[in-house]
C-alpha cells in the first residue's frame, strides 16, 4: 500500500485506537499510517519482552522496570499502567515531537491508556475495536504463536473489563472483514467535503 499524500483533513489532531489483544487494532493503524502521510503512529513504551518480529523504537521502546519506573518518577508519561503483570506507557516526548511536525497522532494503546489519553486531549476521537466473537479472538491469539496458553488465558480473563470500558469510547467497530473494517474507520475519522 503506497502512502498518499491527500486532500481529505482528519477530524482530529489525535486519533485513539484500543482493542483486546489479537483485536487487530496494530493492523489497521499501520494500514492508516501506511496510506496516510500526514499520520504517526505514537511508538509506546513497555517492559514486557521483545517478540520475536518486533523491533526496538518501531514496535515498542522496551525499557526495564528500573528505566520506566525511573521514568515515571521524571514525569515522563502521558499515562501508564500495569497490564498483565508489565507496565505500558505514552511518552509525552513522543507525541509532543509528532505534534510539533503537524502530524496526526494515531494511539495505538489499551483501554485505560486511551481513556486517560481522551480525558487530556478532548477533541481527540477514539474507536474500540472489537473482534467479532470470543472465539474468533482466541484463534487470532493462537494463531500468531507468539504467546503462551497461560498469557492468551490472562488475556482473556480481561476481555469482559475491557469490553465494560468500551462504552466509554466514541466509537465501537466489530472488525470482522479488515478492509471493511478500516473503510468504516476511515469514514470516522476524515472529513469529507
Amino acid at each position: 500500500m503506497s502512502r498518499q499524500k491527500t486532500d481529505m483533513r482528519f477530524k482530529s489532531s489525535y486519533i485513539i485506537f484500543s482493542a483486546p489483544s489479537g483485536g487487530g487494532k496494530t493492523t489497521i493503524v499501520r494500514q492508516l499510517q501506511q496510506k496516510y502521510e500526514e499520520t504517526a503512529i505514537s511508538v509506546s513504551a513497555t517492559t514486557r519482552p521483545k517478540r520475536n518480529n518486533e523491533v526496538h523504537g518501531r514496535d515498542y521502546f522496551f525499557l526495564s522496570r528500573q528505566e520506566f519506573e525511573k521514568a515515571i518518577q521524571q514525569d515522563r508519561f502521558l499515562e501508564y499502567e500495569q497490564v498483565h503483570g508489565n507496565y505500558y506507557g505514552t511518552l509525552k516526548e513522543t507525541v509532543e515531537n509528532m505534534s510539533a511536525r503537524g502530524q496526526v497522532v494515531l494511539f495505538d494503546i489499551d483501554v485505560n491508556g486511551a481513556l486517560s489519553i481522551k480525558q487530556q486531549f478532548p477533541k481527540a476521537i477514539s474507536l474500540f475495536i472489537k473482534p467479532p466473537s470470543k472465539e474468533e479472538l482466541i484463534r487470532r491469539l493462537q494463531r500468531r504463536q507468539s504467546e503462551r496458553e497461560s498469557d492468551i488465558r490472562k488475556r482473556l480473563q480481561r476481555l469482559d473489563y475491557e469490553y465494560a470500558r468500551s462504552e466509554h469510547f466514541d466509537h465501537i467497530i466489530i472488525n470482522d472483514q479488515l478492509s471493511e473494517t478500516i473503510n468504516q474507520v476511515e469514514s470516522l475519522i476524515i472529513k469529507t467535503e
